[in-house]
């Protein structure tokens, strides 16, 4: 059969009639999972390496730029949703509409955006742990925080905490859904009370003197002999590219309709609610930290060289406000977490889809019977995750995770566009409003935002997609279960 086979809608009807996953999930939940994996990547993360390597204090308008690209794809989302209510998110949609090839290279990028979002937070959490530990006078060696190409000193060097912050988190998800919802739930609340403090507690602070010049002039940043293009109207529109994986959690949203109570009407609400919420919080929260902490001392080699790892405490420490410091490391340590399980879970769900269909290994669709959750799939993704977090800059991650989420957001815009042409009749409980307009508009800015990510993030990106596209051909083709007419 052709690389174009499309899945049926009915298999999908299928697939989820016989999922083994428990629909443990209402409305309110599914939107927590929303908002506890978009707060903290962007806010307890990204904040630091926005501003410094990109944007300035306009980083303020890189959120607003990223959250306007993401209202399109949101919209896209949450249309097919109420089709296919089914864990897999893009990938599955691109299945069911404009054919396997395209499906596998959507379900390889986002292995990509999940796996690589993963690490990039467990290393964050490293940096707001080791700032926690150092409150209370315990200072791990530096060999044992830091990747070996951030490593100043001699000999062999990790970051621990980041790896066993991921083993911790599995052991979590092992456990079963309905626990680590409700956990998430509990953090959420923690996390979005902490935004808050930080957006109330940092007016007092702020120092307008930090916003001029608001949009710095064009420059270029060099580090041990590498440049990087930095402000300027390009800064603003690359710190938008580089920021974007932070959004990635209404991405979340969708790969956990598999245990939605009511996914067709729960899923669509829970993604626009939480990008709603959090595009808000993020700018208000820009404008704060640039206001109280110039951006150029997120310089990770100058007067503060741990402040680009855990830029909001340290922007209340430099601010003379230790306390305030202090309770944000505690809850950016705590909420932090939630945004790694939501991640991890939602990449084991996108292999959960995809081994379903035969296109990797059948170890990945096993799911144990007591706990309803995908046992060995969980501690595969673990294990690669704990190891790449240890040994691997945050930067570098946090680049490869946007031209993940940037690609799978514009082929979805593009899928649902075809799916309503090719099948007008199908039953949608939400319709994308002016369908071409939003669609075109989502291709393009998303597009546009990836050609002007890093060059290193967009050619280690293509690189990892022609990797895919040989396995593919190499194994997925001749074992996917379109191809061998198995019907589930």
């Amino acid at each position: 059969m052709s690389i174009m086979r499309v899945k049926p809608i009915s298999a999908f009807e299928a697939d989820m009639k016989k999922s083994d996953l428990k629909r443990v999930l209402g409305k309110w939940s599914l939107t927590a999972i929303g908002v506890g994996a978009i707060i903290g990547g962007g806010i307890f993360v990204l904040t630091g390496t926005g501003a410094y390597y990109h944007a300035g204090p306009a980083l303020a308008i890189s959120f607003i730029i990223a959250g306007i690209a993401c209202v399109f794809a949101a919209l896209c989302y949450s249309e097919f949703a109420s089709i296919l209510p089914v864990e897999g998110s893009a990938y599955a949609y691109a299945y069911g509409t404009i054919g396997e090839i395209f499906a596998w290279i959507i379900g390889w990028g986002l292995i990509l955006e999940y796996a690589m979002g993963s690490m990039t937070v467990a290393v964050s959490w490293s940096g707001y742990f080791n700032k926690l530990l150092k409150i209370f006078g315990v200072h791990l060696p530096d060999w044992l925080t830091t990747d070996p190409a951030s490593y100043t000193g001699e000999g062999f060097s990790m970051n621990l905490p980041a790896f066993l912050i991921v083993l911790l988190v599995i052991s979590l998800l092992i456990k079963g859904t309905k626990s680590a919802a409700k956990a998430n739930n509990a953090i959420v609340i923690l996390k979005v009370s902490a935004v808050i403090f930080v957006i109330v507690a940092g007016l007092f602070f702020i120092n307008t003197a930090n916003w001029s010049p608001f949009i710095p002039d064009a420059t270029q940043i060099i580090e041990k002999e590498t440049t990087h293009n930095a402000y300027g109207i390009g800064g603003i529109i690359s710190g938008a590219a580089a920021i974007f994986f932070a959004y990635v959690g209404f991405d979340a949203v969708s790969t956990q309709a598999g245990e939605a109570i009511n996914p067709k009407k729960d899923v669509p609400f829970a993604i626009i609610a939480s990008l709603l919420i959090c595009t808000s919080l993020y700018i208000l929260v820009s404008l704060v930290l640039t206001g109280m902490m110039n951006y150029q001392d997120f310089n990770p080699l100058g007067k503060y060289p741990e402040a680009i790892k855990a830029p909001v405490a340290y922007a209340f420490d430099i601010a003379g406000q230790g306390w305030a410091g202090s309770i944000i490391t505690v809850a950016a340590t705590i909420g932090l977490v939630s945004v790694l399980m939501v991640m991890i879970m939602g990449q084991s769900r996108i292999f959960l889809g995809m081994s379903k269909d035969g296109l990797i290994p059948p170890v990945f669709s096993k799911v144990n019977p007591v706990s309803g959750t995908p046992k060995t799939n969980l501690m595969i993704l673990g294990a690669i995750i704990a190891t790449v977090a240890a040994f691997t800059p945050i930067n570098k991650l946090a680049d490869m995770t946007s031209f993940g989420t940037l690609f799978a957001f514009t082929m979805v815009c593009i899928a649902v566009w075809i799916l309503r042409v090719k099948q007008p009749g199908l039953n949608r409980t939400f319709k994308v409003p002016a369908l071409p307009v939003i669609a075109v508009l989502g291709i393009a800015i998303n597009t546009y935002l990836i050609i002007n990510l890093s060059i290193d993030a967009q050619l280690l990106s293509l690189g990892w997609l022609a990797i895919g596209i040989l396995v593919y051909f190499g194994y997925s083709k001749k074992r996917s279960k379109l191809n061998n007419r198995i019907d589930e």
